[in-house]
């Protein structure tokens, strides 16, 4: 699970963060939606250990982040919004790369790698350099990397960004089984009709505060508004 107390992220003249508390418990596929600005990737940053809180505290699956960084990594999968590889490395390589950072046995590794390729449409790009991939091809090999370990909680930044209408349904089936397996999934998107179609909560955050969590439907009372969209929703609860 993933377990955030008064997080807070302060930069000279700014407050990006504060003081966020949030639970998601195992099994969850919680969605983070919010302006441009607002905070999602500086929370997903500190999440992921990449960015250090001013204040507050960030337990992944009970392992305090600041204090066992190394431990609690070892339980994420992280998918940033963009897709920061080696490009002078093939597929297979960067596969084998990221699996010696989470000392992947080398047996174990041939049958997750090629597995991880085979679901995300890169087999035959396997031994093909990174630099000759297209964007949302480099997107879907940073997934099936982020998947080598199996981890227990993926924290992934707008998933869906470069990603043709094929790879966005497998992406979004792809999170529910995860999430229905027992993996806790929080996901940062623009995309609320994705946000609305397979996340179980959603939280709100604006201005850097969390102005609203719940399902769809309760955030839909919460805006006073029956009949209408998350986008709907979404704009009227930042207006408030």
């Amino acid at each position: 699970m993933i377990e955030l107390f008064q997080l807070t992220k302060k930069y000279t003249h700014t407050v990006a963060v504060a003081d966020l508390n949030l639970i998601i418990p195992e099994g969850e596929l919680f969605g983070f939606i919010g302006p441009n600005g607002a905070g999602k990737t500086t929370t997903i940053k500190m999440m992921g250990g990449l960015l250090s809180p001013t204040n507050g505290r960030i337990r992944i699956c009970g392992i305090d982040m600041i204090d066992q960084p190394v431990k609690a990594k070892q339980c994420i999968g992280f998918i940033p919004d963009r897709p920061y590889l080696y490009e002078k490395l093939t597929g297979m390589e960067f596969m084998q790369f990221t699996a010696d950072l989470y000392r992947i046995d080398h047996n174990r590794f041939r049958e997750q790698a090629n597995r991880g390729l085979e679901l995300f449409s890169l087999s035959e790009w396997g031994d093909e350099l990174i630099e000759s991939y297209s964007h949302g091809m480099k997107q879907r090999l940073i997934m099936a990397a982020a998947l080598l370990h199996d981890p227990r909680v993926i924290i992934v930044d707008e998933p869906m960004v470069g990603l043709d209408p094929a790879a966005i349904v497998l992406v979004k089936n792809l999170f529910r089984r995860l999430a229905a397996a027992g993996t806790t999934i929080f996901m940062s998107t623009h995309t609320l009709a994705v946000a609305e179609d397979i996340c179980d909560r959603i939280g709100v955050i604006h201005k850097g505060k969390v102005i609203a969590i719940g399902t769809p439907d309760e955030l839909k009372q919460m805006a006073c508004i029956d009949n209408a969209g998350l986008e709907q929703v979404f704009l009227r609860l930042i207006e408030k």
